[in-house]
């Protein structure tokens, strides 16, 4: 029985292994024409000296969904700026509501600032260091470890 526990054990790992490397190389691939420009939007910081993370995601999208627990939990503590993207102000104040979300919200409703950072697929995290100098880019799901260590790594 033990055999046949370690056996099942070492699968899943490889497997977990396996997934991680694949979704690394499909979201390397699809951020592939993301822009690479230092940021140039303009905001109050709550968290002066940190790195921003700017998250682009829509209020229909399932994946984005899942991801904004992921987004409340790093706003408390890194500055966060989140841009829905095709989404109108009615919805969007639902769906904060709805799922108890406070970050900050930009409305993107006709796609300009999306279009302007090539994106083509929700959600898009961008990761910019102190000095708004783009250090990561992710297409698709984050868990809130894999943002925070970009994030720290960020921070030097």
């Amino acid at each position: 029985m033990r055999e046949k526990i370690k056996h099942y054990l070492k699968e899943f790992i490889l497997f977990i292994i396996f997934i991680t490397v694949v979704t690394n190389v499909v979201s390397l691939y699809k951020s592939r024409n993301l822009t690479q420009q230092p940021l140039t939007i303009k905001y109050k910081s709550t968290y002066p000296k940190k790195p921003i993370l700017l998250h682009f995601w829509a209020t229909w999208c399932p994946v984005c969904k899942v991801e904004a627990a992921n987004i409340q939990r790093l706003s408390k503590y890194y500055n966060v700026i989140t841009i829905a993207v095709k989404s109108n102000e009615n919805e969007i104040k639902r769906y904060m509501k709805k799922n108890n979300l406070d970050f900050k919200v930009i409305n993107d409703k006709d796609a300009l600032l999306a279009q302007q950072f090539n994106i083509a697929v929700y959600p898009t995290t961008f990761i910019y260091d102190k000095n708004k100098k783009l250090i990561f880019s992710e297409v698709g799901y984050t868990s809130t470890f894999g943002m925070w260590i970009r994030l720290l790594w960020a921070k030097f």
